[in-house]
């Protein structure tokens, strides 16, 4: 994984060093069980004190995001996933693509079998049903998801989807869907068996691709309704070094947030936020599914879903 710092940003090493890890791991360019460079070897390939990393890494133990291993170095740290929900699931994929390729996987046909008579009681779902514990972020992933499939899309937080009436409610005719760093929580709310589709955050490196580097003296304006997302923005570009004085942020929530947001050389925005912008913003969004995880819900779709009639968007 490749890192950026900024050793002239106002934005601690440490926390660069921190978010940039914590989006690799979301990405999947930090898979679990990859081992992190050594304090020492990166503070040396960046030539800053390796207290520094040392604080980075060790704030990522404290936040369960990697692990210490005595004697062998900092690793990304499984994430814990109920492994009967993984082979339900994986069942669930080989059954659509002919009952064949499961045979040739090792399972028994009693499995199989069991598989298919659950598939067949129940209805093709017909819409995503995304699980997460913050509404405005919940928001975003649901205008991305919702324009990259077509199909419709409702969001929900962990509570409302937990066992019982309740939860099987939201959950009826959908497929859940949730970050990759919320996995523990939204399967340990979910009803047994139910299949989770976990998306990825897309990487920094993702993010950047293809974008041109702004003038030096271009004001940039960063806007949206998730606090996350501008913290996000701002670490990964100062991290590659545009000028922090050079970027105007804004909280889409606050009032009086589109004035003089037109004089921009141009404005990072989220799907969700892009479509309040006042007329004349040149808009750059900046996405946070990865394009390996549209891709996965959208084969999802060719294979499982029924037809819909209408591909608006819809929330709980």
């Amino acid at each position: 994984m490749r890192l950026w710092l900024s050793k002239s940003s106002e934005v601690p090493l440490h926390e660069q060093i921190t978010t940039q890890i914590m989006l690799g791991i979301l990405s999947h360019d930090l898979p679990p069980g990859e081992r992190l460079p050594s304090t020492r070897g990166l503070a040396r390939r960046f030539q800053i004190h390796p207290n520094t990393v040392s604080a980075a890494y060790s704030d990522l133990a404290r936040r369960g995001w990697v692990e210490r291993r005595r004697g062998s170095g900092i690793y990304v740290r499984p994430f814990t996933h109920d492994t009967t929900a993984d082979v339900q699931l994986e069942l669930d994929q080989l059954i659509s693509s002919f009952l064949q390729a499961a045979r040739t996987r090792g399972y028994s046909l009693k499995q199989i079998q069991h598989r298919v008579g659950q598939w067949l009681a129940l209805q093709p779902p017909d819409h995503f049903v995304v699980i997460e514990p913050d509404e405005e972020l919940r928001s975003i992933l649901i205008s991305e998801l919702s324009e990259a499939t077509g199909r419709d899309v409702v969001g929900s937080g962990i509570e409302e989807c937990t066992g019982g009436e309740g939860g099987a409610a939201v959950l009826t005719g959908g497929v859940a869907v949730a970050m990759y760093g919320q996995a523990e929580r939204v399967q340990a709310a979910l009803p047994a068996g139910t299949t989770c589709l976990l998306l990825r955050a897309r990487s920094v490196v993702e993010a950047l691709q293809g974008q041109e580097r702004p003038p030096v003296e271009a004001l940039i304006a960063v806007v949206s309704r998730w606090p996350g997302f501008l913290q996000w923005t701002r670490t990964m570009l100062v991290a590659a070094g545009v000028d922090s004085e050079a970027l105007d942020f804004r909280d889409a929530r606050e009032r009086g947030w589109k004035k003089g947001l037109a004089a921009s050389a141009f404005v990072i925005t989220d799907a969700m936020t892009a479509g309040d912008l006042p007329a004349g913003c040149r808009a750059r969004v900046f996405r946070i599914i990865a394009d390996a995880s549209i891709a996965e819900a959208r084969g999802f779709v060719e294979q499982f879903f029924t037809l819909s009639t209408s591909g608006a968007t819809r929330k709980l």
